[in-house]
């Protein structure tokens, strides 16, 4: 008995069943994820720009731009004539653990302001 010829496969049918039987990412999939990434991205800088302190958008009117991280913990503490804790800081700047600490750093060590005692801050 003679074998039967049945149709040929192209070489394109065997790359498509290659594709998809073994999950390999087309060009069209990696649009759609780029697409998605673009979207989380434009949803993430609105949710940040939502989401800052107030004290991070205060203008000054001698400087003419926007107040620093300096600035703002600089003139918390020189407002407090008793000093001021960590924690004051924190509550009224609305800045993390480590930008504070860095910042409380960066005023010691320019002389700006002294440490009273653990954890208390004077203008110096």
């Amino acid at each position: 008995m003679t074998r039967k010829k049945g149709k040929s496969i192209s070489f394109d049918a065997m790359v498509k069943f290659f594709i998809q039987n073994y999950n390999i990412p087309t060009k069209k999939d990696f649009d759609k994820l780029q697409a998605r990434l673009d979207r989380i991205e434009k949803l993430l800088r609105l949710e940040s720009s939502r989401s800052r302190s107030s004290a991070t958008r205060l203008k000054t009117a001698d400087k003419g731009g926007a107040v620093t991280a300096l600035d703002t913990v600089f003139d918390v503490i020189k407002r407090s004539r008793n000093g001021s804790s960590f924690n004051d800081i924190q509550m009224k700047t609305g800045f993390g653990d480590k930008k504070i600490r860095n910042v409380i750093f960066r005023l010691n060590k320019t002389g700006k302001i002294k440490r009273k005692s653990r954890g208390i801050y004077i203008a110096a």
